[in-house]
């Protein structure tokens, strides 16, 4: 059902939609949406109390600009709207980050095969090492401006080393022993108002606690102390273009690429048959 409220955390907000629901289901029937799954993020309308969209790269995008006469920061532009070059960028990294990286960890948690877990995985490391030479050379995917693809990123690799390596079986690959990408999190992280809305604590209670045939007994494990990590220093505000052992990070060892003798070669993309199995498992 998605709930219930109020929230299990203390330091969590109640239900925002104004119509009292106990649940996240009982918000799509008040809107009288029940065709669908019950999902989130969704964007609600207080006046007309009803759904406005709960496609979340759908609602980041409105975000971007259309309210703009509310926000504090009217000026930050995460989509490049108004530079077509960048926007090329943006959307040429998106081809291969989406499909590979963000969806590719729940690929490879979702996995029923071993066929398809082997090449969910293949795809990750692909992906994950496409990001990291790219970040070795400069400071955001596309360049020196940052991008609603950064923010994809992050959000991602926040959770990789506490919760996908482990849940998701996405352990060929660890953020912690990659500088370029950990020393990319520190810097988004620690730009103002972000380390707020991260809370691996919640993060993983959400996850371990999600699938009772995955972990019967919801424990959690302790994880490596990533979040600490975060507060260090970062080294992207120097130049960029050497290697990943340039960056002062000794004694980093680097994970090779996965074996690729049985053929498989790497996948482009996901039709919509894989998107929409990982979307059901979600939901339930």
């Amino acid at each position: 059902k998605g709930g219930p409220f109020p929230p299990a955390f203390d330091d969590n907000e109640p239900d925002p939609s104004n119509v009292k629901a106990s649940s996240v289901r009982e918000i799509y029937e008040y809107a009288n949406d029940t065709s669908g799954k019950y999902t989130i993020p969704l964007l609600w309308d207080t006046k007309l109390k009803t759904i406005v969209n709960n496609e979340s790269s759908d609602i980041a995008y409105m975000f971007n600009s259309c309210f703009n006469d509310f926000a504090e920061n009217p000026d930050l532009d995460l989509y490049t709207e108004d530079d077509v070059q960048e926007k090329t960028k943006l959307y040429q990294v998106s081809e291969w980050l989406s499909p590979l990286m963000i969806h590719g960890v729940y690929r490879c948690g979702f996995a029923k095969t071993q066929w398809a877990y082997d090449r969910a995985i293949n795809d990750l490391c692909a992906a994950f090492d496409r990001a990291d030479d790219t970040l070795e050379q400069q400071r955001y995917l596309t360049g020196d401006t940052l991008t609603d693809v950064d923010i994809r990123l992050f959000v991602t690799l926040l959770r990789f080393d506490e919760v996908y390596t482990v849940y998701f079986k996405a352990n060929a690959r660890l953020v912690m022993l990659t500088p370029s990408l950990l020393n990319f999190c520190r810097d988004i992280f620690q730009m103002p108002g972000v380390a707020e809305t991260c809370n691996m604590e919640q993060i993983k209670a959400h996850f371990f606690a999600s699938h009772a045939e995955w972990n019967k007994y919801s424990v959690i494990p302790r994880g490596l102390g990533f979040m600490e990590l975060l507060d260090m220093p970062h080294d992207r505000d120097y130049g960029f273009g050497g290697s990943s052992g340039d960056n002062g990070d000794e004694g980093i060892v680097m994970i090779p690429p996965p074996s690729q003798e049985d053929g498989t070669e790497f996948a482009q993309g996901f039709g919509p048959t894989d998107e929409d199995e990982i979307h059901d498992d979600l939901a339930h």
